[in-house]
């Protein structure tokens, strides 16, 4: 653009004579980048914040660039800069000289002509000044202006907006008016597009589960079609009333008095007034259905609405119609999730999708204090990822139970493989299922032992040996699950127990501050250990199952070494937790220091792995 201006500019043959030096090009695009941005910060400065206009000026007047001694010099007039005009201003840079003045334009050709070599190079350096002194007059401006300004480029605000931790996740908690609110809202927005009723709009993004953009496109292709099987139907004519029909009976119940109150929707179905309500209760109520509730005529898919069911219920049961519209609102949503905390009425709002979760531990944390995976709705497991959660949860349902047991007095048929116990004295085994006989002690077959039945001294058969190497590897393999469920088991029995300490911590704070004459402000610092204690459990417990399904790389180590540093900590955190009253006013310090310590260790942990996982680092020793 800049070359385009200077092939198009008319300017005077003395404005073209070519300096004794080659000129820089590069200032030119430099100036005028730098000018236009002033340009477009004055005027949204002028726009948005008129009454700071002398603040402005002054921190202009304080960055006017300096004169410089040359052989030259560079007449400066007025800092003031209104507006910049290509016809004229690009002319004066090609010349290397500048001239700043009030007025439309902000930059003249002042001369043409060069005394000397040292004039151009003195000029060229002006014009290297005067984009500095723009700079940092731009900068001064975004200081005074914060996130109001951002000069054209995006990468200011990305530069100083809040980072969040690797491990955390964007959410929002929305409470059930949030979500009343944000239903009508869509409800609203389709029915002014489509020019339908609310009610009937409503039941159509039901219908849609919520997806506005494939439903409008549905409907607009074939709108019959679309309402036809949403349960609408075409007539939207009438309001919906009750009447008495002479003569009618109703097909329900039978009853045909004079002064029968009816109802039909626009189907046409008829029915008196008390069926429909005791059908629509028992749907409510009974079935805890409300989105789609079909008129209770045979073979009829019309569904009923919210003007049709306000007309027919009691008060109570609207209200419990409309908290179960709530629920199915947050069901069909795919980024929305109920917290699962007891008695917890919120909602989280959260873009995680369903194929990033093997790369992201999605955990929020709801008003109720309650964190959870947005994914699966567990509580937090962080660093484990959903899956790999699912499938430890399920092994360690099928085995855990049986498999100390097992290790301790089971042993492996050497041919087929069955766990067998042994039940006498005698080395002499025999598999009831594939009959194979071997000796207890060495795993080789009987036949090689001759007589020694209950002393087996005979270790280098070759057909011992296999079978002590696939009885080996079974055992290895048993023992490393061992290993780290013990591990998992005892930090969720550890956690348990803090949580009941935790239960007793305000009664230990009473009697802190009795005792020691502390405030009770001064004497939080042990419920802040305890919440610190629960959280670090909770993540060291799920390090374990991580690390059961990681398969060893050179970050292996990395993340062992995190995973014992927090495990140190929260040790020795605890170990100081669980002192006597009178000693822990003396332990405040170091009981500060350390719940500071075990924080950081953790969050260390957690972002080493979220980072690796996020960026595909880890790998596994399972398919999942």
């Amino acid at each position: 653009m800049v070359l385009l201006l200077l092939l198009h500019t008319p300017v005077s043959q003395s404005a073209l004579r070519v300096p004794p030096h080659p000129f820089d090009l590069s200032v030119i695009p430099r100036l005028i980048t730098r000018l236009w941005k002033r340009k477009a910060a004055e005027a949204a400065i002028t726009d948005k914040h008129s009454a700071t206009k002398d603040s402005v000026a002054r921190s202009q007047a304080a960055t006017r660039p300096p004169p410089r001694k040359s052989a030259r010099k560079t007449k400066l007039e007025s800092p003031d800069i209104a507006e910049l005009n290509p016809a004229t201003d690009l002319t004066s840079v090609v010349s290397g000289v500048l001239t700043v003045r009030e007025g439309p334009n902000l930059v003249t050709p002042a001369s043409t002509s060069m005394e000397s070599d040292d004039d151009f190079m003195s000029v060229a350096s002006s014009a290297d000044d005067f984009l500095d002194t723009q700079a940092s007059d731009d900068e001064s401006l975004g200081e005074d202006f914060g996130d109001d300004f951002d000069g054209g480029f995006s990468k200011d605000k990305d530069i100083v907006a809040t980072s969040r931790k690797p491990y955390e996740v964007e959410h929002k908690v929305l409470n059930p008016d949030d979500i009343d609110r944000e239903q009508n809202r869509q409800i609203n927005e389709v029915s002014s597009i489509l020019s339908l009723p609310p009610e009937s709009s409503a039941i159509l993004l039901r219908y849609g589960r919520w997806n506005r953009e494939k439903l409008i496109e549905a409907y607009m292709d074939h709108p019959e079609d679309t309402l036809e099987e949403a349960g609408l139907g075409t007539n939207f004519e009438g309001t919906p009333k009750t009447e008495v029909v002479p003569g009618f009976v109703c097909e329900i119940c039978c009853e045909d008095g004079d002064n029968l109150e009816t109802y039909a929707m626009r189907c046409g179905h008829r029915f008196c007034v008390d069926c429909y309500r005791h059908y629509l209760a028992q749907k409510i109520r009974g079935e805890g259905e409300a989105a789609r509730i079909e008129c209770p005529g045979d073979g009829c898919s019309m569904i009923v609405d919210s003007k049709s069911l306000g007309l027919l219920v009691t008060s109570d049961l609207k209200d419990r119609y409309y908290t179960l519209l709530q629920r199915t609102y947050v069901d069909d949503k795919e980024n929305l999730k109920w917290c699962p905390a007891p008695n917890c009425e919120y909602a989280v709002d959260c873009l995680v999708k369903q194929r990033d979760l093997r790369r992201i531990v999605p955990t929020v944390q709801c008003s109720c204090k309650h964190h959870f995976c947005f994914g699966c709705t567990l509580n937090d497991h962080q660093p484990a990822p959903c899956e790999l959660v699912k499938m430890w949860l399920k092994k360690c349902e099928d085995d855990s139970e049986t498999a100390n047991w097992i290790s301790a007095n089971t042993k492996e048929c050497p041919r087929c493989h069955s766990t067998i116990e042994k039940n006498g004295g005698c080395n002499h085994m025999t598999c009831r299922k594939c009959k194979h006989e071997f000796c207890w002690m060495c795993m080789g077959l009987w036949s090689e032992h001759g007589t020694s039945w209950y002393n087996c001294s005979r270790y280098e058969e070759k057909s011992g040996s296999e079978a002590r190497t696939a009885q080996a590897k079974s055992r290895a393999s048993l023992e490393r699950y061992l290993h780290y469920y013990n591990r998992y088991a005892n930090h969720e029995q550890s956690a348990k127990l803090d949580k009941d300490l935790y239960l007793k911590t305000e009664k230990k704070m009473t009697s802190l501050q009795s005792q020691s004459g502390l405030s009770w402000i001064e004497v939080q610092f042990l419920d802040t250990a305890s919440q610190a204690l629960q959280q670090c459990r909770q993540t060291l417990k799920w390090t374990y199952a991580f690390a059961y399904y990681l398969a060893r790389n050179n970050l292996t180590e990395i993340f062992e070494d995190n995973q014992k540093d927090l495990e140190l900590a929260v040790e020795n955190l605890s170990e100081m937790f669980e002192k006597p009253v009178p000693e822990l006013a003396n332990l405040k310090v170091d009981i500060l220091d350390k719940t500071a310590y075990c924080n950081k260790r953790r969050v260390i942990l957690l972002s080493d792995t979220a980072e690796n996982l996020k960026n595909g680092e880890w790998s596994f020793n399972v398919d999942w």
